[in-house]
């Protein structure tokens, strides 16, 4: 039977879990993720993970933040003067902003808190700085 290796196009179906069991993201009742190993198009760890494995395989594997989105970086929080905002925005606690780079794109950034002076925003992704688990079938090797 062919196990996966870098080059080969896999389909996994997955769970991914906080240390606390909150699950955060799952295939469960989608398709399968799809993406090429050794191509970049998952998290470092994740794709580490499916390396080797035989379809119909099943495992778990714990992924260290620093192999999955890093850490949590303090100079991606930033405080905003609330006069950058027009007066009628409805900012709330949680919101997702993008915020204009000067090349034009634009980054997303999560409102963390809001004074009458200020608004914080945290770019960091949303599970930077945390270690993942994740159950992980590989279905087949495509």
């Amino acid at each position: 039977m062919a196990q996966a290796k870098d080059g080969d196009t896999v389909r996994i179906h997955y769970t991914g879990r906080l240390d606390d069991g909150e699950v955060f993201d799952s295939s469960a009742g989608r398709e399968p993720l799809q993406f090429t190993l050794g191509a970049g198009q998952v998290i470092p760890g994740f794709e580490q993970g499916a390396l080797g494995m035989n379809p119909g395989e099943a495992k778990t594997i714990n992924i260290p933040a620093d192999k999955a989105y890093g850490p949590h970086r303090k100079e991606m929080v930033m405080k905003v003067d609330r006069k950058e905002f027009p007066e009628d925005s409805e900012l709330k606690i949680g919101m997702q902003l993008r915020m204009p780079q000067e090349d034009g794109r634009a980054i997303p950034a999560k409102v963390t808190d809001i004074s009458e002076s200020n608004v914080t925003l945290d770019a960091n992704h949303s599970l930077a700085g945390k270690d993942l688990t994740f159950d992980i079938e590989l279905v087949e090797i495509v």
